[in-house]
């Protein structure tokens, strides 16, 4: 018996020096990582928050390039702390939210809703990381600190903007409010060239085919048909509200609304022509054209002042005023009892916690099946589904997409950028199944697809239908 509580004392012993090394470790990790606050005018709140963040060890497992603890290449340590950093960066990076508070920049509304999501769940750290790094357990001023700061930094997103009441202020979804200032001459310009099919090959598609602005601002099909009836490899995201998107097609490749403007026009499953030469020299002998051209552009007909004016028009695709819109700015009859409940289902489920802000989405790209492989129970996996790895090559944005607005989602069946799921109430199925690991009842399917026809805005004063 002595020999048993021997060996435990020395065990103990043993664990209190190594929890001792290890939190010596992370103060010194916390202090040399990302230093101060680089300006002085940050709020104090945001100063607490970064210095909770910091000193409480979230970089060991969100962070691509964390230092490690001393017992980090031991066998069973390293394959334990080597899965949990690959779940942790595959739910949340927080190297740019980092950065942003410590340079005091806008945070994206997706990470504020990621951190906002584990307060409230109090899932984080986790269980087993705390065993071994007692200060990083949040305390409860610290978790105050931490929701406080997240609706500052909402706030911030909306500076000056009105109309929405006290009881929704501080929500992840946002009313469409913003306005783009626009150049109209430009904007009319821009809505001819989006509508003319001789920027394809042979003067059958325009941008319109495949984002029809009476059609959602896409074309209801599986993947789009180009020139000839050549078949695309994935779905065409609504061209409606994405002058919000980050990032412009599934994968993020373009920057912009000028970048994805020009794609189309040369690939060879889409508008197939030859050269930005063959569709400037179709242009050119256009009276009316080369007029409109050259009254707004000194270049006159070139391949950037096509884009610029196609993104200038898509800038004011806007949909503001749909029925939640105007349930957020307190008219609650604007939603029946069940798509309010659809609501709450909605944020329960986490959905609110990446379709954020006024379009619902298009800030981040997020893993498709998080909690369960969709591509193995889908099978027929092909390049397309790589997602955002295509144009980063980073593995860990393999089968990462940006994720799609959800306004006006009633009207843009089938979904996912396969196209592989023909009803909305199927897609709410699926994504709290692969996204939240979730089966979700009839009866809840239901709401959250009411609360989601909800979302249909307006374009030039009518409700899209």
């Amino acid at each position: 018996m002595r020999k048993f509580y021997y060996a435990v004392g020395v065990g103990l012993v043993g664990y209190l020096a190594s929890v001792y090394t290890v939190d010596k470790f992370d103060q010194q990790l916390a202090v040399t990582r990302y230093h101060e606050i680089a300006k002085q005018d940050i709020s104090p709140l945001s100063t607490a928050a970064f210095d909770v963040l910091n000193k409480n060890g979230c970089s060991y497992c969100h962070t691509s390039d964390s230092e490690m603890p001393f017992y980090g290449d031991l066998p069973v340590a390293k394959q334990l702390m080597d899965a949990d950093v690959t779940r942790g960066m595959r739910h949340f990076n927080i190297e740019a939210m980092m950065e942003q508070v410590r340079t005091g920049e806008l945070v994206s509304e997706v990470d504020l809703a990621k951190l906002e999501s584990v307060m409230e769940d109090n899932s984080m750290p986790p269980a087993l990381y705390l065993t071994m790094h007692w200060r990083s357990k949040l305390s409860e001023e610290e978790t105050a600190t931490l929701q406080d700061w997240v609706k500052q930094e909402r706030l911030r997103h909306h500076q000056g903007q009105a109309n929405i009441t006290e009881e929704f202020k501080h929500e992840a979804v946002q009313p469409i409010r913003t306005t783009f200032d626009v150049d109209m001459a430009k904007v009319e310009l821009g809505n001819k060239l989006y509508h003319d099919t001789r920027l394809s090959g042979d003067n059958s598609v325009s941008c319109a085919s495949c984002h029809g602005l009476e059609t959602g601002g896409v074309d209801r099909l599986v993947t789009s048909v180009g020139v000839g009836g050549a078949i695309g490899p994935i779905n065409a995201p609504t061209v409606f509200n994405s002058v919000f998107n980050t990032h412009q097609f599934w994968d993020g490749r373009a920057h912009d609304l000028q970048a994805q403007a020009g794609g189309p026009p040369l690939n060879p499953l889409e508008m197939a022509s030859d050269s930005w030469d063959q569709i400037i020299d179709k242009l050119a002998v256009d009276d009316e054209m080369n007029t409109a051209f050259a009254a707004i552009y000194a270049e006159g007909i070139t391949e950037h002042s096509i884009t610029d004016a196609i993104a200038e028009f898509e800038k004011t695709l806007v949909t503001p005023n749909s029925r939640f819109d105007q349930f957020l700015r307190g008219h609650h009859d604007a939603l029946t009892e069940d798509e309010q409940e659809g609501y709450a289902l909605f944020k329960q489920y986490k959905c609110s916690t990446c379709h954020v802000g006024e379009a619902m989405g298009g800030q981040s790209f997020e893993v498709m099946g998080l909690k369960k492989d969709y591509f193995a129970d889908r099978g027929n996996v092909t390049d397309v589904d790589n997602g955002r790895f295509n144009a980063t090559g980073d593995d860990n944005d393999m089968h990462r997409f940006k994720v799609p607005t959800l306004r006006n989602v009633a009207l843009t069946a089938p979904y996912f950028h396969d196209g592989s799921v023909e009803t909305l109430a199927e897609a709410v199925d699926k994504m709290a199944y692969y996204q939240v690991g979730v089966q979700l009842s009839e009866a809840e399917i239901g709401k959250i697809t009411a609360y989601l026809e909800t979302l249909n805005g307006e374009y030039n004063g009518q409700i899209l239908q």
